[in-house]
């Protein structure tokens, strides 16, 4: 069954990329025109729709989405998103069934440079690169997030666990880029978001694609960050993203 799902899935995912790299080169152009003639609104909206063409794109391969807890969301207010890593699937659908808070992305450096519309997006839209070989630099830049979020009251997207989990296991929650978030942002939630199955979008490395998958997006309670020491926050964000974690 398996092996039969995996030539399968060549010619779909060929197809798949084809379509991929064409909504890729073509959003970069209208990134550029949206942001430099219109400004930041036109610009997320391009954002918007360019992460709607990334999702529809992926049911060419069968992918399905389950999204609960959205109504939970509070708006014009800063919120800090604390999720599991599975795959960059995660991005996308983070992107748009959450597009209406904002998320802003603490992304590594690497991903700054060379990729059509999610370079640019992360230069350009309210992101941060953050070089994980630079802990100063890491640390001085989320706060430079965090600054940013509490001022124009948007969110900021963090997966604490560093790197993506290849198998689905939650690796450990490292606590430092939370911290500096809390503390600089101090009037936002925290609010943890728990991702299933995207790591098997990615069970074969990137070629072929993985088939039939249904990603699940789960958004838990929000939290204030004021409301209770960060030891105690930290440790029910961390219990409520990797209780939900389905392998």
């Amino acid at each position: 069954m398996i092996k039969m799902e995996k030539i399968i899935s060549y010619p779909l995912s060929a197809i798949y990329y084809l379509f991929f790299g064409i909504i890729l080169v073509i959003f970069q152009v209208i990134q550029w025109i949206c942001f430099n003639l219109f400004g930041y609104k036109a610009h997320k909206k391009s954002v918007d729709i360019l992460n709607f063409f990334l999702v529809a794109n992926t049911r060419l391969l069968g992918t399905r989405y389950k999204v609960s807890g959205l109504e939970k969301l509070p708006v014009e207010t800063p919120l800090i998103i604390a999720s599991n890593h599975q795959s960059l699937y995660d991005i996308s659908t983070i992107c748009w069934f959450m597009r209406k808070i904002h998320p802003k992305f603490i992304s590594k450096i690497e991903l700054g440079k060379g990729i059509p519309s999610i370079s640019y997006n992360l230069n350009h839209g309210g992101s941060v690169l953050i070089d994980r070989k630079d802990p100063k630099q890491a640390l001085s830049t989320i706060r430079i997030m965090a600054e940013y979020i509490e001022t124009n009251k948007r969110s900021a997207v963090i997966f604490p666990e560093g790197t993506r989990s290849k198998t689905g296991k939650p690796r450990p929650f490292a606590e430092n880029g939370l911290k500096i978030l809390c503390k600089y942002a101090p009037s936002a939630y925290m609010v943890p978001v728990t991702i299933n199955n995207s790591w098997k979008m990615t069970k074969w490395g990137f070629f072929p694609v993985g088939l039939g998958n249904r990603i699940e997006l789960i958004i838990h309670d929000p939290v204030p960050v004021k409301s209770k020491p960060f030891a105690e926050l930290f440790s029910e964000t961390e219990q409520a993203v990797t209780g939900s974690i389905t392998i």
